[in-house]
């Protein structure tokens, strides 16, 4: 069944860079920037999926963790 979109969640890697989860599916990457994020997740859907499955959209959301001292 082909879905319209796919959501990522995005957090930034304690080493650099981000690490990408996809809600729903397995598919797990990580790029050292935001461009280089944005491509692997591509490819790695375009791999996940056959050609007519592939959702029309990706949607990447960036969760960031964050402790603020009172």
């Amino acid at each position: 069944m082909k879905s319209s979109e796919i959501i990522f969640e995005v957090t930034e890697a304690a080493e650099g860079g981000y690490d990408a989860r996809a809600l729903g599916h397995g598919i797990v990457t990580q790029g050292d920037d935001w461009t280089d994020l944005k491509a692997m997740v591509r490819d790695a859907v375009l791999c996940h999926f056959d050609q007519e499955d592939a959702p029309q959209v990706i949607r990447l959301h960036l969760v960031r963790d964050e402790a603020i001292a009172v």
